[in-house]
Formats: structure tokens, C-alpha cells, sequence
């Protein structure tokens, strides 16, 4: 018997030195494992497990991409096991089946999944991938030991992969030593990783494509692999840029992901900087397209800057990449490889290395495989042409499924071949186009056939639709649509109108008949594929039910997308969620949940949120990460992205000029000896407009205290309050006082800038200046000044009082110097917020009684004092208002 490559190749890691074999980026910063060391862990651990399995035994591992899980595996294979890997983010059924099925007794795993394979497997011996060498449960405490290691054989098993699950319960493929050693020497010549590579490894390595490709080859061919601390862009990049990437190893969503995020920046720019970007991609594509020529890193030489101008491969499996999608990276500059494969398969069957990759097509055969187009299953379908099922055989495809007879006689035709359930067709040059699935396949009442997927993409590529599932119902071509989420208020109008526009141009046997929204992700594996079986019952569901009802509880974390599930495995992205959905526990949250709009996360409200986040993760969010956030996502990116921080911000409330920088200090200057007179003259000015064109009156001004710290709070209807307010308070008391000031009014530009610094005018940014705008705030009361705020935060469209922002509250807290309530009215009737000009009409402050913030704190409701004292603040505004109504009610 052949004896099996695996054990030469794991015997010789160790020789290879202190060269990297896998660098792994975390939160602050990389950690390298060498060959010598790798191999000297793995030798250890496979003697210690060569006494306790079987040969042929299958041991399972439940783990994120991790060092660790690496040793474990090839432990394992070396010891004479079989490789299990399993997906961390299987339903608790689900993965109790498939514990069962495979008959493991030894599962490696994390701390965090303990508790769940204990209930899923109760007589499993659960093995810790992150534990300490003193745990009895780490797997370090199972290495050494003197025993010999087998020597296995190419026909022994090796692995064992489940396949995605897209239409029902997962399915066990073994799969040999002699099946994976081939894919490994085909892979070696077909040049898509070259000597000296580094590879990006972004995948989870439950599935073979990431397993073989990504793992096994790269360290076959002595190369170091990159892991990434989260699939997020900034991390991405970071990985890239700095692991000095050559080649990734990645998946079609992971790439248009990658492309759609590039074209938003560009965007984001700019109208001339979007319009050169999409100028030089299409001049790059023409002359790629036309001439061959790969010109996209020079023409757009600050993306590769950016990026790291060493990345040279982008090898895609898994699911079909889009042919526009494969042009648009091309045209990036980037050399795209692609291949087809199954489970199945182990899994490679073509392949289309760089330089030689044909958008549309999956490769050529590799060779040493047999590949046939057969018609039979295609003409049962009434399929017309040179299309058919793709049948294979070779040293690769596996012998059948596990505890699975009758699927495996299935599975393959009477001589012998694999049908793959998929269908396509060769060109002239042998290159393999992929047109669909046989099993989804829709045949239409007037005898035409559809391919979900394809029409999927041509529905989903209007902006109204997020995502799209297309099925049969009753005869009829339905689908199941996820809104856009800038439709997702009014979700049904705009998506039938944009299914109509598109339909439209589309053949009349494509039109969807039967419509069902749904405030869900579509059903996906983690390589993108959407589940089938799900996918009916869910429209079943949907549509029985009629318009989906509002969610009121959190989303499970089963029903989100893949994408999403990814972030939540990373400690503080689910710390952060689990916290969210606590505090909003009926709002129905989701990863698309808007901050402001929906959860009425707004202005210096942040400022509570990420000290609440800080509290539960350690990590605190700056002014500018703030400013980014307007999902829940984008709030889980940010906190991954800033989880490598090692400096603590400073809390703008307990040291408020430390929180600082010069750029802000400066505004807390007294005025100087040349700006005092303006000042005077300005106010002046001020007071001679307001009471002889607008007619002022002021009542109660003889409240004011004299002297000393005082903060007035002013309701606000208009750009008239703050003037109005000026006129109606003495410069004695007035030029002691700061006010805050809106950044997109007061300081637009030099001239504003200039006012606002006259008039003592503090910047207030509601969005990307939050900790900023209450460190200045705090600053001022600290120096014994006082403040005029505007705490409803915007001017009321209606001229009704608005919620105060939760910020008043925090400072007074704080801060608990005298306060004063001031009712401003008319200047809503004479300058609302829809008139570009004032009209003139009359004006009148009411000024009402000092109050003591701590009293404050205990005659409101709330949770916290800061929630008292903002709602006994509204309710003495209130009173004041109807007060001063009345009394204006009673002069007419």
C-alpha cells in the first residue's frame, strides 16, 4: 500500500525553521507561529492522541480560524484520524446530529462553545483549543507521550467535511488521504500561489474549498498564511497591507463586498473624485478587455497604495463569481483566479489560474480528471442545446456519503461517473460554464427554464432590493425580497414598483408573479449560498401570514446573515450586541437598525452609549469613529476596528481639559483686549434690532442671578432665539456667558468662525463631535463660567417644544450649578424653519425661577439622575411656556 504524503509533509515541518507559518492579526497587534514550532506542537499532540483514538476515528473540531485549530488538525491526520470540521455557527440540532453521525468522541473546541457541545454530545471528551497549558482541558495538557506515530496509507480516510446544508440536513463526505494528496499536486502547478507568497486565509475552515486551498496548499508549497482579526474592510486591509499579502483566498461575497466598499469611498469623496475613479476603472477595463493589458495598479495607484501594492491574486471558489464582478477586480488590477469544485470532490475540478481566467467560465479541467456533459438528465427537463448535467470521475471524487447508501447510489450513474447536480456546458477551448443546479432548476408552466440564481442577480442589482429569492409556487414564479434598507420604512411600494421596472425589460416567463417582503436576511450558507429548502419555507410562511408583522424581539442569531454572524463571533462585537439588545429589548434590532432614526440615538446621547460599551468591552469609541456609525453593523465594525486602542480616551465630564485638543482649547479663551469692544458694539447692535424691529418684551429678568456660574436653558424655534436671548440679558451678565453653537451653522466659515469667537460661542456637533462638544461644555463650567444652551438640539419644525437631549442631564450631574429655564416666543411665527427670510412680528422671553440640579434629580422620572434632571427640566419649560401663553393670551 501507498503510504500517505500527509506524513512525510507533517514530519517535515519542523526542519523548515523559524520561517512564519501563520501570522495572526488580533485586536492590538500580530503574533507569528514558525514551522519549527507548529511542527514541534503537532508532533507532540499526535503522540498524545495516537493513545487514545482509533485509527479512522473521527475527532471534531469546533473552532474559529486559530493556530491552535491548525495544530489540532494535522495532529489529528498524523495520529490517524479523521479531520471533522464543523461550523461554530450551526443551530444546537443541527450540530447535535452531526456530532452523532460523524461518532466522534473527541471534540476540540473554544471556551466559548463548551457549554454547547457538552449539551449537543453530554459523552464527548471536550478538548480546549484556548486554554492554558495548567487547564487539564487544553490541549496542550493531551501532547507528549513516547509512543510511535502510524504510518498511514493513501486509501485511509483523512477527513471528513458536511456539506452547506442548502436543501435539508447536512451530509457526511469522507474523503481519503489519495483524495486530498491530489489536490494538492494539481494546485501546486497550477501557479496560483508562486514562492514567497503570504496568503490571506479570511474563511472558515468547515468547508474543503478554504480547508484544501487556503490551508493545506499554502503550507504544502512552504508559505505563510495571514489570518485577519475580522472580516471587516479596515481590518482587511490592515491584514493585507500590513502581512504584506501576495494572495487571497476568498469567496464572490467577500469580493463584491471588497469592490462595493472601494466604489463607496470613492463615492464618498467626492462628485470629481467618484467621477475619475469610474472614468479610469472603465478605461482600464476597455484597454484589459481589448488589448490584454493589465494597467489598473497604475492607473489607480493610490488604491494599491492604500491597499498594499504587493497584492497580486484574488482566487475565488466556493460559489459562482459574477462575470462583471470578475472584470471589475481585473480592471482593478488585480489578477483573478477562479475554480469548480464540490464537496464532493475534495474539491477542485477546473480551474482558471491567473492570466488565463475567462469571466463567465470556471476552468478547464484539471488534469488527471475525466469530465463529461451529460444530456439524459437534461433533456427530462426539457433542456435544449449543448447544456447538461456535469458528470466527473477521478482520483479526487470521494466513494459515497456517510451512513447515507441510498443518496450514495444516487449520486452516481450506473458506470461509475459523479453527477454533480449541476449544470452546464464546454466551449471550443474546454473552458466550463456553469449555468445552475439541476435540483433548483424552475421549469415554467409554458415549458421554459429558469435558474434562480441568475435571475436573482439581475432583481437584486436595482437599489430598492437587498436581496432576492426566487422559487415556484403553485405554478407561478415567485420570490421572497429583503428590502433595501434605505426603503425599509416604506419597504412594499417601492420594492413592487422596482420589481416592475425591472421585469419590464425582462422576457414575460421571468416576470415574478407572487411577491412576499420579509424584514429578514434570506437563509445563506457561509459561503453565500442561499438555502434552498428554507427559502420555500420561509415565503410559506411570509405569505400566509401576509405582511409580515414588526419584529419586537432582538434577531436570532441563526436568522442573520453570514456576514453578520461573523462579526458576532469576535468577544466584543457580541459583548456590544448582547448589551444593545438588552437596552432595547422590544425594538426589534437588527444589524440594519438605525441609531438615530429608529433607536433615537441622537447627539450627546452617543456619549452614554459608548461609555456603556466601554464598561462592557474595555474599548472606547472616538468622536471620529462615532461620526461613521449609522447601523448597528457599522457600531459592531467600529468596535472591532478600535479594539487594538491601548490608550483610554479621557472622560470629557471628570477632565474635561484633558479631553481636549488645541483646536478646541482655543475656543475658551476670553475675548482679548480687541475683541472685547466689537463685542460690546455687537451686542448693542443686537439689542437695538431685536427691540425696535421684532419689539422684545422680557419678563422676570430680576431672577437672574447677578454673578457666578448659571446655566440657561432656552427653548428653540428659530434662527432668531439666540439673538433674541442676547438682547434680552444685560452685558453685565452676558459676557460671562458661553453659548453653544451648532458646527453646521456657526462655524461654516471664516466670517462665522470669526462671529462665533466674538461671541463666545463654543462648537456643539451632534454627530462626530459628541465627546468634543461635552468636554467644552464641562470646561466652561469648570472655569466658574457660565452657559446658554438649546438642548431640543434643532430648531422645532412645528414651534412645540422637543425632547431635551440627554446631555443637559449628564453635565448637570455633573456639574449641579444654578440652571434657569427662558421661554422664547414668536420667533417661530416670525421666522420658522421653512422661511429663508424673517417676517417681522412681536417677541417675548419669559424668564423663570433659579433651580438647583439636585433638587432636579429628585422630582423627575427617570432611571439615573441625569434622566431625572433633563425630565424636571422639561417639565419646568413646560410650565413656563403655558405660563407665558397665558399671560400673552390675557394682554390681547
Amino acid at each position: 500500500m501507498t503510504r500517505a504524503k500527509f506524513d512525510t509533509l507533517i514530519d517535515t515541518l519542523e526542519r523548515r525553521g523559524d520561517q512564519a507559518l501563520v501570522q495572526v492579526f488580533t485586536a492590538a497587534e500580530t503574533e507569528k507561529w514558525s514551522y519549527r514550532r507548529v511542527g514541534e506542537q503537532i508532533q507532540a499532540l499526535a503522540r498524545g492522541l495516537r493513545e487514545r483514538i482509533e485509527p479512522g476515528e473521527a475527532v471534531a473540531l469546533l473552532g474559529t480560524t486559530r493556530p491552535e485549530w491548525i495544530v489540532a488538525a494535522f495532529a489529528v491526520l498524523r495520529a490517524g484520524g479523521v479531520v471533522t470540521p464543523l461550523d461554530t455557527q450551526l443551530a444546537d440540532d443541527t450540530l447535535r446530529y452531526l456530532l452523532k453521525d460523524s461518532g466522534a468522541r473527541w471534540v476540540f473546541t473554544t471556551a466559548e462553545h463548551r457549554e454547547r457541545v457538552g449539551a449537543a454530545a453530554p459523552e464527548a471528551r471536550i478538548v480546549l483549543l484556548d486554554a492554558g497549558a495548567e487547564d487539564r482541558n487544553s490541549w496542550r495538557a493531551l501532547a507528549g507521550g513516547a509512543v510511535a506515530l502510524p504510518e498511514n496509507h493513501a486509501d485511509d480516510p483523512a477527513a471528513l467535511f458536511y456539506t452547506s446544508g442548502t436543501t435539508g440536513l447536512p451530509k457526511g463526505v469522507p474523503l481519503s488521504h489519495r483524495n486530498l494528496e491530489f489536490q494538492l499536486d494539481v494546485l501546486a502547478q497550477a501557479g496560483i500561489a508562486l514562492a514567497n507568497d503570504r496568503v490571506l486565509l479570511p474563511l472558515p475552515l468547515h468547508h474543503v474549498y478554504p480547508f484544501v486551498v487556503g490551508l493545506l496548499t499554502p503550507i504544502s508549497l512552504n508559505l505563510t498564511l495571514i489570518l485577519p482579526y475580522a472580516l471587516t474592510g479596515p481590518q482587511l486591509v490592515r491584514a493585507i497591507r500590513e502581512g504584506e499579502v501576495t494572495v487571497v483566498i476568498g469567496v464572490p461575497r467577500l469580493y463584491a463586498a471588497m469592490f462595493e466598499g472601494i466604489a463607496a469611498r470613492a463615492a464618498g469623496t467626492g462628485r470629481i473624485a467618484s467621477a475619475t475613479f469610474q472614468g479610469l476603472l472603465r478605461l482600464s477595463r476597455t484597454i484589459r478587455r481589448n488589448f490584454g493589458l493589465r494597467l489598473g495598479k497604475k492607473l489607480l495607484y493610490p488604491l494599491h497604495r492604500q491597499m498594499g501594492t504587493q497584492l497580486r491574486v484574488l482566487a475565488s471558489g466556493g460559489a459562482a463569481l459574477d462575470p462583471d464582478l470578475a472584470w471589475n477586480l481585473e480592471s482593478l488590477g488585480w489578477q483573478v483566479a477562479v475554480g469548480y469544485g464540490l464537496t464532493e470532490t475534495a474539491p477542485i475540478l477546473t480551474i482558471a489560474p491567473p492570466n488565463r481566467t475567462r469571466p463567465g467560465a470556471v476552468g478547464q479541467p484539471v488534469p488527471g480528471i475525466e469530465l463529461r456533459i451529460d444530456r439524459k438528465a437534461a433533456a427530462a427537463k426539457a433542456i435544449t442545446g449543448n447544456e447538461g448535467e456535469i458528470q466527473v470521475r477521478g482520483p479526487n471524487v470521494f466513494t459515497g456519503y456517510r451512513n447515507r447508501p441510498e443518496e450514495t447510489r444516487e449520486a452516481f450513474s450506473p458506470d461509475g461517473w459523479f453527477r454533480t447536480g449541476d449544470l452546464g456546458w464546454l466551449d471550443e477551448d474546454g473552458y466550463l460554464h456553469i449555468t445552475g443546479r439541476l435540483s433548483t432548476l424552475i421549469v415554467t408552466e409554458g415549458g421554459e427554464n429558469i435558474q434562480p440564481d441568475d435571475l436573482e442577480a439581475r432583481y437584486a442589482a436595482h437599489p430598492a432590493v437587498e436581496e432576492i429569492g426566487i422559487l415556484q409556487h403553485e405554478g407561478r414564479l415567485a420570490a421572497l425580497v429583503l428590502p433595501a434598507k434605505a426603503n425599509a420604512d416604506e419597504p412594499e411600494h417601492r420594492v413592487r414598483e422596482a420589481i416592475g421596472e425591472i421585469a419590464a425589460k425582462r422576457p414575460s416567463y421571468q416576470r415574478l408573479v407572487d411577491i412576499v417582503l420579509t424584514r429578514k436576511p434570506l437563509p445563506r450558507t457561509r459561503l453565500g449560498k442561499i438555502k434552498r429548502d428554507e427559502l420555500v419555507q420561509r415565503f410559506q410562511e411570509a405569505r400566509a401570514a401576509g405582511v409580515e408583522p414588526p419584529e419586537t424581539a432582538p434577531l436570532a442569531l441563526e436568522e442573520m446573515a453570514a456576514e453578520d454572524r461573523n462579526l458576532l463571533e469576535l468577544p466584543a462585537a457580541r459583548a456590544t450586541w448582547q448589551w444593545l439588545a438588552e437596552r432595547y429589548p422590544k425594538q426589534g434590532l437588527t444589524p440594519d437598525t438605525r441609531l438615530q432614526l429608529e433607536l433615537g440615538v441622537d447627539s450627546l446621547e452617543w456619549l452614554n452609549l459608548t461609555m456603556e460599551i466601554g464598561q462592557r468591552t474595555g474599548i472606547e469609541l472616538d468622536d471620529e469613529a462615532i461620526g461613521r456609525i449609522e447601523t448597528v453593523r457599522d457600531l459592531l465594525r467600529e468596535v472591532l476596528n478600535a479594539a487594538g486602542r491601548r490608550e483610554q480616551l479621557v472622560d470629557p465630564l471628570a477632565a474635561p481639559e484633558r479631553a481636549l485638543d488645541a483646536a478646541h482649547r482655543r475656543w475658551l479663551r476670553p475675548r482679548g483686549l480687541l475683541l472685547r469692544p466689537l463685542a460690546i458694539g455687537l451686542h448693542a447692535l443686537i439689542r437695538w434690532l431685536m427691540h425696535g424691529l421684532f419689539r422684545l418684551q422680557v419678563f422676570d429678568r430680576q431672577r437672574l442671578p447677578e454673578s457666578g456660574p448659571l446655566v440657561l436653558i432656552c427653548n428653540h424655534a428659530s434662527y432668531l432665539d439666540p439673538f433674541a436671548v442676547a438682547a434680552a440679558l444685560p452685558w453685565s451678565r452676558l459676557h460671562a456667558l458661553y453659548w453653544g453653537g451648532w458646527t453646521g451653522v456657526a462655524f461654516t466659515n471664516p466670517l462665522t468662525r470669526f462671529g462665533s469667537r466674538v461671541a463666545q460661542i463654543i462648537p456643539i456637533d451632534p454627530k462626530q463631535g459628541v465627546r468634543a462638544s461635552l468636554a467644552l461644555a464641562a470646561a466652561v463650567l469648570a472655569r466658574d463660567r457660565g452657559l446658554i444652551l438649546f438642548p431640543e438640539g434643532q430648531r422645532s419644525p412645528s414651534g412645540q417644544l422637543q425632547p431635551f437631549r440627554p446631555g443637559i442631564g449628564m453635565l448637570l450631574e455633573r456639574y449641579p450649578v444654578p440652571v434657569m429655564v427662558a421661554s422664547i416666543r414668536g420667533s417661530h411665527e416670525a421666522w420658522p424653519p421653512d422661511r429663508n427670510l424673517p417676517r417681522l412680528h412681536p417677541l417675548t422671553i419669559h424668564f423663570g425661577e433659579v433651580l438647583d440640579p439636585r433638587r432636579l434629580a429628585q422630582q423627575g422620572r427617570g432611571d439615573n439622575a441625569a434622566e431625572r434632571i433633563v425630565d424636571a427640566l422639561t417639565q419646568h419649560m413646560r410650565e413656563l411656556i403655558n405660563g407665558a401663553d397665558r399671560q400673552q393670551e390675557g394682554l390681547s
